[in-house]
């Protein structure tokens, strides 16, 4: 269950970032270089789907800076962009949430196996 919050949170932070850089509610009109910011993202979704201890670590410290990203534009903005950082906060603090969860599981599992 944990591992699907944590597929499903990762897959709709990078259709957010880009539906928000791409149509929803760009820099400039017609789209942005911003959204090659969900590139960094792409990276751990294998590691992910492969259950990988090391990608949920690497990952739960990546997310930080989609988090502070939607803070900083969620203060700074106007409606709609506004609306879509503080999606991109939910968001990032869910899959943040989910990571730590599964790897505190993952250790208290080995701790008691041996």
């Amino acid at each position: 269950m944990i591992r699907a919050l944590a597929v499903s949170q990762l897959l709709a932070l990078i259709v957010l970032g880009l539906a928000w850089e791409l149509w929803l509610a760009p820099l400039r009109p017609g789209g942005s270089w911003l959204a090659l910011k969900v590139v960094p993202l792409c990276l751990p979704l294998a590691g992910i789907l492969k259950n990988r201890m090391y990608t949920y670590r690497w990952l739960s410290l990546l997310l930080w800076l989609y988090f502070m990203e939607g803070v900083v534009r969620a203060s700074s903005e106007g409606a709609p962009g506004a609306w879509l950082a503080g999606l991109e906060i939910l968001i990032s603090l869910l899959l943040f949430l989910a990571c730590v969860l599964h790897i505190r599981l993952r250790q208290h599992a080995a701790a008691n196996s041996l």
